[in-house]
């Protein structure tokens, strides 16, 4: 694959990072459609090197996480939309092991462009916070007037979709 051409669109895989237990995280459903192979046949993956995978790696969902989440993907209130085990969420340390447990050419792409959105979603994290931290400073030094100006620009700091949709858990 040519080095300017992505096995998957940046916007495809941002669009399918949660936040759970105060992490950055992607379900095992995503990575399976981004892999390009079958939700159960990762997970069997999964299985059978578990050793490779700690806690801090991936976790599975509780029942209220994923029923908090199903507002994101769409299921319906009755099921778990037609899966039958509540799914595993991969952190980004996890993510880096799928590639040694998935030994296909499209696992190690896919895998190098998810670390780069991630790490990506760490800078504009931190960039961001840092912004917000200035536009307060200024709002304490000048005056009340400029109150409606430092609004504004925080709602266009605020990211979208607002960040309370996507916490989820502890």
């Amino acid at each position: 694959m040519p080095k300017n051409q992505e096995a998957v669109p940046a916007l495809a895989i941002e669009s399918r990072i949660y936040r759970l237990r105060k992490l950055n995280v992607m379900l095992d459903k995503d990575l399976a459609m981004l892999y390009q192979v079958e939700t159960k046949a990762l997970n069997r993956a999964v299985q059978r090197n578990l050793s490779r995978f700690p806690e801090d790696f991936m976790f599975q969902l509780t029942s209220d996480e994923f029923e908090s989440l199903r507002y994101h993907f769409g299921t319906s209130k009755g099921g778990r939309g037609g899966t039958r085990y509540l799914p595993y969420a991969f952190t980004e340390q996890g993510i880096a092991m799928l590639s040694s447990v998935l030994n296909s050419e499209r696992a190690i792409q896919v895998n190098i462009q998810i670390i780069r959105t991630f790490i990506k979603l760490r800078h504009l994290l931190r960039d961001h916070k840092d912004l917000w931290q200035k536009v307060e400073e200024m709002e304490r030094k000048y005056d009340k007037q400029f109150k409606v100006v430092f609004d504004a620009i925080k709602n266009i700091l605020e990211p979208p979709g607002s960040e309370h949709k996507k916490k989820i858990g502890f």
